[in-house]
């Protein structure tokens, strides 16, 4: 496949796996989450990491927010993706269930205004991923970019539903690979 056979490949996986994803029964994703939640804990915890990446829950993804206030209560410090300009890499930014937030890139919730950190692990959402721990996001590189640029580089462990397996996502020269996947089957 050329570049642009690849790119259009990409658009439209990545819609069909959403569309996938939304028109789940909430029962069903919630089932998943419950499958999610303790695998991805216990990589958290086995990490080592005390700051702590997560995302916002956005299309029907897996929520990472009630683990987070989990850990918050052990005294991890949990940390937003804010898009501070496209093209470019995150910053993250402090948060807990209190902190004032404001409407980020596509209307998801970043915190307003509180102290930035890097984090030491990454929660990534996954619309679709590989064996070779590639992820599809949603296009705009914006974890990809982040990871890259991050030294020392954060544990960057992709998070998703298993209806978004695939044989190959075609990383390109950006993509940048997961340390590990979680689903509701398992962690590779």
């Amino acid at each position: 496949m050329d570049e642009s056979d690849v790119k259009a490949w990409r658009r439209a996986t990545r819609a069909a796996l959403i569309e996938r994803r939304m028109a789940t029964p909430p029962k069903t994703r919630r089932q998943w989450g419950a499958a999610i939640e303790p695998r991805l804990e216990a990589l958290v915890r086995a990490s080592g990491a005390r700051t702590i990446g997560i995302y916002w829950p956005f299309k029907a993804e897996f929520d990472p927010r009630p683990l987070a206030t989990r850990l918050l209560g052990d005294g991890f410090r949990i940390a937003l993706p804010v898009v501070i300009e496209k093209k470019r890499p995150m910053i993250f930014r402090l948060w807990t269930p209190e902190t004032p937030m404001t409407s980020g890139i596509w209307d998801i919730p970043v915190p307003a205004d509180s102290e930035t950190v890097v984090p030491e692990l990454l929660m990534a959402p996954v619309v679709g991923f590989d064996a070779a721990r590639y992820r599809l996001g949603y296009g705009g590189g914006y974890f990809d970019r982040t990871l890259g640029s991050l030294s020392p580089r954060p544990v960057a462990i992709g998070v998703g539903f298993e209806l978004g397996r695939l044989e190959t996502i075609f990383p390109q020269p950006f993509d940048v690979p997961m340390n590990h996947i979680v689903t509701e089957a398992g962690v590779a």
